[in-house]
């Protein structure tokens, strides 16, 4: 059997670039070389693509960006080739790719953006759509569409940068419906980056000022005196859950820091929580993937309310982390997966019934 040719992205033009190579290097280090071809494509944070033919270990330090042999590469839609385009010594050629696996966080890599690249590319891809990656890394509109579907989550409330200057009013607006403590978050980013708890009005402002620095929408939303629970949800039509697992996080909440660098969180697999809700967990979690247009994978994160025990979604990603300390590959090798067999399950949910059919 012919090994498929799978072209890893990385980096990216984000506030996630680093996590991204961090995600990138456990992907390809556990890709069975003995089935793929596996092609390292780096994007700086200049926008620029190359291709990438050293060692993995430098993705982590960032030496790969130096390294002599990368290529200018890209991806060109309407030019005929659906692979990817390497420019070398004042020529073109191109090197066939069977399924690119964007391991992109954040924005211009998890929104859409690189999806659509790919679709007017005719390559398919891991990971969800055009549609669901925007839809879910924009929280106001994830917000909107789980409160129309019916899906419990938190009460919230939004602003856009251009109202900054009635600050005052917004202010009394969300004390009033959400109460302090109110979590502030940017409408468009991931791993926490910009997000603060706000005590009081002063701290709100600041927070503000902060989401501010990363999109021009600002969500508020009421504190949850809860257990955080993630689920792993994988498949296109067919779609399954994994048991929500548990972070007991060592910060006051789960942070950048937390997911990706200090590792102190610890993680409780299955969570602790009633098999009834166990279930309800996972039923939900597949109601707010489809709610949400999702295909391939996502991560969706929930709150176990303490004292009602409600179940509330917080919000889906739908690339989440995949390094050595991700709850993603976590759930899923406590169901019984390898790492490797969970790459292999998400390469063949990106060709499987893709012919003709559009990501979006």
């Amino acid at each position: 059997m012919a090994k498929q040719t799978i072209a890893v992205l990385f980096g990216g033009v984000s506030s996630e670039h680093e996590v991204s190579r961090m995600s990138a290097t456990s992907v390809l280090n556990n890709l069975d070389t003995e089935k793929f071809h596996v092609l390292a494509v780096g994007i700086k944070k200049d926008g620029s693509w190359h291709l990438y033919s050293g060692p993995v270990e430098g993705l982590c330090t960032g030496a790969w960006e130096t390294h002599p042999e990368n290529l200018p590469v890209a991806f060109c839609p309407g030019s005929g080739m659906k692979g990817l385009v390497v420019f070398e010594n004042g020529h073109v050629h191109e090197i066939p790719v069977d399924v690119v696996f964007p391991v992109l966080h954040g924005k211009n890599g998890e929104d859409g953006t690189v999806q659509g690249l790919l679709e007017m590319a005719g390559i398919p891809y891991v990971g969800c759509g055009v549609l669901g990656s925007a839809l879910c890394m924009d929280k106001v509109c994830a917000n909107m569409v789980m409160d129309a579907a019916g899906i419990a989550r938190c009460e919230w409330d939004y602003m856009e940068a251009w109202q900054l200057d009635d600050f005052d009013a917004i202010e009394r607006r969300v004390a009033k419906n959400l109460h302090y403590p109110i979590f502030v978050k940017p409408a468009n980013a991931g791993s926490s980056v910009g997000i603060s708890k706000a005590m009081d009005k002063t701290a709100l402002r600041a927070a503000v000022q902060l989401a501010l620095q990363h999109d021009t929408r600002v969500v508020f939303e009421r504190f949850v005196d809860g257990q955080e629970v993630e689920c792993a949800v994988s498949g296109n039509e067919q779609v399954k859950a994994t048991l929500p697992g548990e972070i007991l996080a060592s910060a006051e909440f789960y942070t950048y820091d937390d997911k990706y660098i200090s590792g102190t969180s610890r993680v409780q697999i299955p969570a602790q929580l009633s098999d009834e809700t166990l279930e309800l967990v996972r039923e939900t979690a597949c109601r707010a993937y489809r709610a949400l247009c999702c295909r391939g994978l996502s991560r969706v994160d929930f709150f176990v309310e303490r004292g009602t025990g409600r179940v509330l979604l917080n919000e889906i990603n739908t690339m989440p982390g995949f390094t050595d300390i991700s709850m993603y590959p976590k759930l899923k090798m406590a169901a019984g997966q390898s790492y490797g067999q969970l790459l292999e399950e998400l390469i063949g949910l990106a060709t499987l019934g893709r012919e003709g059919f559009s990501h979006v």
